[in-house]
Parts: C-alpha cells; sequence; structure tokens
C-alpha cells in the first residue's frame, strides 16, 4: 500500500489566501513549481482500522519529477525523473522501473507533480468548508485509475491534506507539514541508480 500511493502521489502545495478549494488548487498548479515536505500517512482498512502507518520526505519539480521518501517504519524511495518511475525497497534490495506517462496517467501524482492539464483528467467538485478546511473532491475521468476519488484539505497556507478512497474501500491519509516552496535541490536529488546488487525488474 506504501508504493500504491505513494505512486499516487507525490507533491504539494501551496495556494492564495482566503480562496475556495478550487481556485486554491489553480493557484497550486501555476504557482508552485517546485516544493519540499514532511508527511505521515495512514492507511484505514473498510471497517475504520488503522491498518498501516508510515511517515517520510518528499521533493518535487513540476513537470513529472519528484522524490518521495519513506523513513519509517520501512525505508523505500520512489524517484520520477520525468521519463522513469524508481522504486527502491531497501530491505529487498529490489528495484522496480516503468514508464512514467504510464506510472502517473489520471493518478494524484498527475493531479501535483504532473503537468498543467488538471482538468483535462479529473472532474472538480468544491465540498465547502469543515474542520477549518476548505474540500475539493477530485474524481478521475479513466474508469481505470487505482483510486475511485481524492479529497484535498485546504487552509490558507496551502494544501494540508489529501484522502485518498481506493476501489476496495480502503482510505489513504496523507497529511503535510514543513513546506519550504522554491528549494533548492541537489543536482541528483531526480535522479536515481540501482544500487550494486539490486535486482531490478523492468515493467
Amino acid at each position: 500500500m506504501m508504493t500504491r500511493a505513494l505512486i499516487l502521489l507525490s507533491g504539494l502545495l501551496a495556494a492564495a489566501a482566503n480562496a475556495g478549494s478550487i481556485e486554491q488548487l489553480e493557484s497550486f498548479v501555476a504557482g508552485t513549481r517546485a516544493a519540499r515536505a514532511s508527511f505521515s500517512q495512514t492507511v484505514i482498512d473498510g471497517d475504520g482500522r488503522i491498518v498501516q502507518e508510515s511517515a517520510g520526505t518528499l521533493e518535487f519539480s513540476r513537470p513529472n519529477k519528484f522524490r518521495w521518501h519513506y523513513t519509517r517504519p520501512f525505508e523505500q524511495l520512489l524517484v520520477a525523473d520525468g521519463e522513469r518511475l524508481w522504486i527502491y525497497d531497501k530491505d529487498l534490495n529490489q528495484v522496480t522501473t516503468r514508464k512514467l506517462d504510464g506510472a502517473l496517467g489520471s493518478s494524484p501524482a498527475a493531479l501535483l507533480a504532473g503537468a498543467d492539464e488538471i482538468e483535462r483528467y479529473f472532474s472538480l467538485e468544491a465540498q465547502g468548508k469543515k474542520n477549518r478546511l476548505e474540500w475539493l473532491q477530485v474524481k478521475p475521468y479513466d474508469e481505470d485509475s487505482m483510486f475511485e476519488r481524492v479529497r484535498m484539505g485546504f487552509a490558507n497556507n496551502g494544501l494540508q491534506v489529501m484522502e485518498l478512497y481506493d476501489h476496495f474501500g480502503q482510505k489513504t491519509v496523507i497529511r503535510f507539514s514543513k513546506l519550504q516552496k522554491s528549494p533548492r535541490f541537489a543536482p541528483d536529488v531526480f535522479s536515481f541508480s540501482p544500487p550494486p546488487g539490486a535486482d531490478v525488474v523492468t515493467e
């Protein structure tokens, strides 16, 4: 589930103050070309039970470059270099790679780190304010998308939380913190080379 949720997202925020949820998303897409943040992630099953908790850091540069690093409970790294997606499981010493266009598609990752064509792939529905957040519901037009819908909660300083609902009744909640807009990245932050001896699987 960590990998699935991660392929689905990897980007974040910085929106216009006092705007509605659709306007805040549009402001994010237009104005946030790169960012760094920390995240916590909770997976909840159809009965409301927490089945997994994890945390880490992420970095992205639009379009189509991101680095999503799980640091606990297990280390896992996902890197998109603009052409390919690399998924590295440190414990298994295994790397999975695939073309990025097929990996992003109409996923939540495309919402945040993809190109500037959100309404081509998703329907947007403002859901009003609750618990001090402006909520936006996003549904992919592609029926084969891994997620049925995504809810995004905005506050005046940008995107705070994403809720991803899959087709099996599970919900993945991702909360963002310590956002840095337009940070300086290391030259190789969005590059990946399989470690020596790693098993590499190409899809």
